[in-house]
C-alpha cells in the first residue's frame, strides 16, 4: 500500500493556494467555497439558510485557525491532504477544551481521536493548527454557512473569554 504522504511530495502550500484559487480566511488560513446548496432550509431559530456549504480550508505551519464558532449549524472537517491537523473544540460556555486529530486513515498515532473526519457541534468554539508544513481539509456546514452566523473570539475582552480557551489559539 502506498504511503499517503508520498502522494503530496513536492506540493507546497503556495502551489495549493494558486491551484485551488484560495483566499485568506478571517479566522486564519486559506479557503474557497466549493458548494452552496440551492435547497433552502429553515433552522429551529426561524432563520433561512441553504441546506449545505462546503469549502477547501488550508493551514500552513505558521498559521492557526483562531477560536471561532458557527451559530445554528454543525461543521464537519475532512482531511484532504498534507499533515495531520490538530482540532480543538470547546462547549459554548467553556469548560475543558477537547483535543482531536484530523489525519488520513493510518496516519494518526493510533488514538481513537485520530480520524479523517471530525465534527464540531453548532455553537461550539473551535480552533486548529497544522502539525507539519501544511494541512488541507474540506469543511462542510449544515445548515449552510453564513458569515452572519460566524463569530471570532479574539476581539472579545479577555475577561469575557469562556473558560478553557487556549490562549495560543486566539
Amino acid at each position: 500500500m502506498p504511503n499517503p504522504s508520498s502522494c503530496t511530495a513536492g506540493i507546497t502550500a503556495e502551489i495549493l493556494v494558486a491551484q485551488l484559487r484560495l483566499e485568506p480566511h478571517p479566522e486564519g488560513g486559506w479557503f474557497r467555497e466549493l458548494h452552496r446548496s440551492a435547497i433552502p432550509v429553515q433552522r429551529v431559530d426561524g432563520e433561512q439558510r441553504c441546506g449545505l456549504t462546503v469549502i477547501w480550508f488550508l493551514l500552513t505551519a505558521t498559521q492557526i485557525s483562531r477560536w471561532h464558532r458557527v451559530m445554528g449549524a454543525d461543521e464537519t472537517w475532512h482531511h484532504a491532504g498534507g499533515a495531520p491537523l490538530e482540532l480543538w473544540i470547546l462547549p459554548p460556555d467553556g469548560g475543558v477544551a477537547e483535543h482531536k486529530l484530523l489525519s488520513p486513515l493510518g496516519g494518526g498515532s493510533g488514538s481513537e481521536k485520530a480520524l479523517p473526519v471530525q465534527v464540531v457541534p453548532a455553537g461550539w468554539w473551535q480552533a486548529a493548527r497544522c502539525l507539519g508544513d501544511w494541512s488541507l481539509a474540506t469543511c462542510c456546514v449544515g445548515p449552510g454557512f453564513s458569515f452572519q452566523d460566524f463569530e471570532l473570539l479574539h476581539p472579545w475582552p479577555a475577561a469575557d473569554h469562556p473558560p478553557g480557551v487556549l490562549a495560543e489559539l486566539l
